[in-house]
């Protein structure tokens, strides 16, 4: 069940991004001015929208999601010291107060972003997977190559491989 919410967790925080930066990118004049207003280089509207939207849907595909989540936190971290820094008004704490519970998500995603339905996760078990069979690979391989040390491969019930030497390490 914990996988089922994780998953969709996952999912909703990768909306808000998914969402921001297609916004950004949709009305980047708009945007250049409201980074303007800020005190930054108004060019870092394409950017941040760029971000949002590569962030968002890597993090709703699962992937390197642990990478894009803690990536995501400093954002989200930044956004409220350039732009929601005026507590004493009401509008601007809460859209605080929400950036830092974005950020919470965001590093529980960091700490459990390998889930099951994830690209991630696929990549580690297909490299599991491979390891696995690499190990088992090895172990068959060092019970012939003793077994051909004792004298016995015949009784193994595989054929010998005789190594075909230089003539001058003979």
């Amino acid at each position: 069940m914990s996988m089922i919410a994780v998953f969709f967790g996952r999912l909703f925080i990768a909306v808000i991004f998914v969402v921001s930066g297609v916004n950004k990118l949709i009305h980047a004049n708009d945007t250049s001015a409201m980074i303007s207003a800020a005190g930054l280089p108004g060019g870092l509207a394409i950017p941040t929208g760029l971000f949002e939207l590569i962030a968002g849907i890597c993090l709703a595909l699962g992937i390197a999601t642990r990478l894009w989540s803690i990536l995501l936190a400093g954002f989200v971290l930044l956004t409220i010291l350039f732009f929601h820094r005026e507590f004493t008004d009401p509008v601007q704490a809460m859209a605080a107060m929400k950036n830092l519970a974005i950020a919470g998500g965001l590093l529980c995603l960091f700490g459990y972003g390998h889930t099951r339905w994830s690209y991630d996760a696929l990549r580690a078990r297909r490299r599991d997977e491979l390891a696995a069979h690499r190990a088992e690979a090895h172990a068959t391989d060092a019970e012939l190559r003793a077994a051909r040390a004792e004298g016995r491969a015949e009784a193994v019930g595989t054929p010998a491989v005789v190594e075909k030497r230089p003539f001058w390490r003979r």
